[in-house]
């Protein structure tokens, strides 16, 4: 069920890329509820909010450490474990593969969801987000530490 759940999202994250980046013109906005969610096609060269401009190295290898940590501390947890705190991981990790496929492919992560109140953001983003509340939200819930440790 893991790898299936991970790719779903891989996959759905990067259709939703390519479709965007050859439907709109950089920059470009169309309004889906007018004022209130638009795709804008954005290339992000740095990380949340387009913090540290230009260090792709440094994102790229910290995606990679991450993936890294995450799947080998998923291995370990396949047969055990609190159900949603897996699913965090797989969020998480698959967002991260998402964003480092962009990264090592343009050298930036292509972004294009648009909420006007929030900076641009794209499904990858909506994973590690929603992944890292679920973990935060499965850790509380959690009666015991984690059996094998991420760090």
């Amino acid at each position: 069920m893991i790898p299936v759940f991970i790719l779903t999202v891989l996959f759905l994250d990067q259709l939703t890329k390519f479709l965007a980046d050859k439907t709109l013109a950089l920059h470009q906005s169309i309004p889906i509820i007018r004022g209130v969610f638009h795709c804008t096609l954005v290339h992000n060269r740095g990380a949340a909010f387009g913090v540290l401009k230009n260090q792709t190295a440094v994102f790229i290898a910290a995606a990679v450490v991450a993936i890294f940590l995450i799947y080998t501390h998923l291995r370990r947890q396949v047969s055990q474990g609190f159900f949603m705190y897996r699913v965090s991981l797989c969020l998480i990790l698959a967002g991260a593969l998402g964003n480092l496929i962009d990264r090592i492919r343009y050298g930036y992560v292509v972004d294009f969801l648009d909420f006007r109140i929030w900076p641009v953001f794209n499904i990858a983003d909506s994973a590690i987000t929603i992944g890292a509340i679920i973990l935060g939200y499965s850790i509380l819930l959690r009666k015991e530490p984690p059996r094998a440790c991420i760090l």
